[in-house]
C-alpha cells in the first residue's frame, strides 16, 4: 500500500506532511515537537513530560481547556512524549481543520501568557499521580524504570524516566518549566 503525501517546509521552519483522504469526511492533525526527556538537566527531570499536560491548559487566546474545545465537536485527542519527542493528536470532523490548526498554532505560539501558578500545581500533581499509577502501583511497574537507569548510565539523557522523579517535580517551580 502507497500512501501518497506532500512534505512541506514553512517559512518558519516547520515542517508540515500532508496526505489527502476524502474517502470520508474527517481530519488528523499529529504534531510533533522533537523535545522529550533527553532534553532536561539532571535535577530537573519530568518536565517534558509535565509540558505536554500544561499544553492542554489553554493559551492566551483560547484561556481554557484543549480537551473541552475539542471534546465537543465530536473530535478526540490526546498526547504523548518520550525520551526524543512530545506529540499531540487530534481526530475530528473535516469542516474544523481550520479551527484546530489555529488552536495548535495559537498553544504552539502563546502558550506561556496563559500559564500560572494554579494550571503549574494542578498538573504537577496530574504527573505524580500518573507516575504512581502508571509505575509504582503495579506489580513489576518499577522494573522498566530500573532497568532503563541501568542500560543508559547517568549523566545519558536516556538515564531518567520520561515521567521523572517525584523529587525533581516536588522541587520543580513555575520558572523553572517557563525556562524549559
Amino acid at each position: 500500500m502507497e500512501i501518497k503525501y506532500r512534505d512541506l517546509i514553512l517559512p518558519n521552519g516547520l515542517q508540515v506532511i500532508i496526505s489527502e483522504n476524502h474517502t470520508l469526511p474527517t481530519a488528523a492533525v499529529n504534531l510533533w515537537y522533537h523535545v522529550g526527556s533527553k532534553n532536561e538537566q539532571i535535577g530537573k527531570t519530568g518536565f517534558a513530560h509535565l509540558f505536554e499536560h500544561i499544553m492542554f491548559e489553554g493559551s492566551k487566546n483560547h484561556d481554557t481547556g484543549f480537551f473541552q474545545a475539542i471534546e465537543k465537536l465530536g473530535a478526540s485527542l490526546n498526547g504523548s512524549t518520550n525520551s526524543d519527542r512530545t506529540n499531540y493528536w487530534e481526530n475530528f470532523p473535516s469542516n474544523y481543520l481550520e479551527y484546530i490548526l489555529w488552536l495548535e498554532s495559537d498553544r504552539m505560539g502563546f502558550l506561556l501568557e496563559a500559564f500560572d501558578q494554579k494550571k503549574f500545581d494542578t498538573e504537577k500533581d496530574v504527573v505524580k499521580n500518573e507516575r504512581r499509577q502508571s509505575y509504582e502501583n503495579r506489580p513489576y511497574g518499577m522494573s522498566h524504570l530500573v532497568l532503563q537507569e541501568l542500560i543508559y548510565p547517568n549523566p545519558h539523557p536516556y538515564h531518567w524516566p520520561t515521567i521523572g522523579y517525584h523529587e525533581d517535580l516536588d522541587s520543580a517551580n513555575l520558572n523553572d518549566v517557563k525556562d524549559f
